[in-house]
């Protein structure tokens, strides 16, 4: 907690050095040393989306939707890349890169008012994240009631982010992201020996490209939640400049020996996206498989009450009885690692709103630590009052989604508008990428624009 009690005597993160000018590793073993900002945000990924909302939307549906959870994964981290190559560029936070978007404004843009409005909504996820593991504590402790739990989880958050640095963010995310996923993943592979749940014909519908009409609301939500979503793409750049991938570029100068810095760093930071979407995506599709075929098959779907114990088939079913205590301890640490990193990323980022609105100057890192530690109270105390009065974490999840499934096409159009008119020529993408870049940009507004024409039916 030292940068809460003496934010002036911890380095800005935030500030341009020319000590902190690094020449880029080039080795594969070198730059994998050099990950983490991806880590931290498949810590925030592999979270409710995938333990509730992902496996929800199997046990409705079962196998039909794979394709949405599967694309969700590998077409969003184009516009990730694009906005972490902006901030790499420009040493521009997300949202002060977003802020250029043309449009009405109030101190800052539409488009952050937006996002703030957004955030607030994903409240409902973090909500739902500390029942679900309140849940699970009572499923071990049932002495102390759900709610008592859940205040213990808001005391220990609070302790955790007061004045906590990325390097305490990233270690525990990178424990969390390891733990859950490969047991995850071990049980999705022995569904595939399970010829009651699973079958190789039932998988193959999962790419018939059809939108499931029961299980239609929970898909839209779960697209908006899984693989990069739409908060995560507003973090990824805070995470880029504290790990120090800009500040190891440098300020542009124009230099040649700039631009080979950036490109650079940019080679680091793609590798960096690239082994956190393995990572997510490996455990999405897993526990969607497990979700298909086992709660479906079993004709069970997650409800308020019931939640945790539904969601726990799908690891006794596979490994076992005994493997009970296995996914309580991994439940715990997904929900629980969810909650830790979205909530430091979004006190971080509310606290840069607040910076650009001239609540503070841009140098004055004691100011943004003191902001940024009062929106973590807020971020910790608003979820757990909206779960205490709720009690539904399924719903809760779901609603959360959904506006981050409305926002997704504006970051995309906003990406867009970045790389074609704010983006130093010299450190551009590739025509190819460029390509890619719209492609995805226009899979997202599509299917955004379908589900909002549905609704209004």
């Amino acid at each position: 907690m030292a940068d809460s009690v003496r934010p002036a005597t911890v380095r800005d993160p935030y500030e341009y050095r020319n000590e902190d000018v690094a020449v880029p590793p080039r080795r594969l073993a070198d730059i994998l040393r050099r990950i983490g900002p991806g880590m931290i945000l498949a810590a925030s990924i592999v979270g409710s989306g995938e333990l509730i909302a992902t496996t929800t939307l199997g046990a409705q549906v079962g196998y039909v939707a794979l394709w949405v959870i599967v694309l969700s994964c590998i077409i969003k981290p184009v516009v990730q890349a694009e906005m972490g190559r902006y901030t790499i560029a420009t040493a521009e936070t997300g949202l002060s890169a977003y802020d250029h978007l043309p449009g009405p404004r109030w101190k800052v843009n539409w488009v952050i008012w937006c996002w703030a409005i957004m955030v607030m909504m994903t409240q409902f996820q973090i909500g739902a994240m500390y029942g679900g593991v309140s849940q699970v504590m009572n499923q071990l402790v049932p002495q102390v009631p759900v709610n008592a739990w859940v205040m213990l989880f808001f005391v220990l958050t609070l302790i955790l982010l007061l004045g906590g640095g990325y390097e305490r963010i990233e270690r525990l995310a990178m424990l969390k992201v390891g733990l859950f996923t490969m047991l995850t993943f071990l049980c999705a592979l022995l569904l595939m020996r399970m010829p009651h749940y699973f079958s190789w014909e039932r998988l193959a519908e999962g790419f018939t490209f059809r939108i499931p009409g029961a299980g239609l609301a929970t898909a839209v939500a779960v697209f908006g939640m899984t693989g990069v979503g739409a908060t995560e793409l507003f973090m990824y750049p805070y995470w880029c400049v504290e790990k120090g991938y800009a500040r190891s570029a440098g300020l542009r100068d124009g230099s040649p020996e700039w631009r080979s810095r950036a490109r650079g760093w940019i080679r680091v930071m793609h590798v960096d996206i690239a082994a956190s979407m393995l990572i997510y995506t490996v455990a999405t599709v897993a526990f969607y498989l497990l979700g298909a075929g086992i709660l479906n098959g079993m004709g069970l779907v997650p409800a308020a009450q019931d939640m945790i114990t539904v969601l726990s088939k799908i690891y006794t079913e596979t490994l076992g009885g005994w493997s009970l205590w296995l996914f309580y301890v991994g439940a715990i640490a997904t929900l629980y690692g969810t909650i830790f990193a979205a909530s430091a990323a979004h006190a971080r980022m509310y606290a840069d709103m607040c910076r650009m609105m001239g609540a503070f100057r841009a140098g004055d890192y004691a100011a943004r630590v003191r902001y940024r530690n009062r929106f973590v109270w807020v971020l910790t105390v608003v979820p757990v009052l909206l779960f205490l009065f709720f009690q539904s974490p399924v719903k809760m999840v779901v609603a959360g989604g959904v506006s981050q499934s409305l926002m997704l096409p504006v970051i995309a159009a906003g990406a867009l508008f970045l790389r074609h008119r704010r983006l130093p020529g010299e450190i551009a993408p590739s025509r190819t990428t460029t390509v890619f870049l719209w492609l995805s940009a226009i899979v997202i507004t599509c299917l955004m624009v379908y589900y909002a024409v549905l609704n209004l039916q």
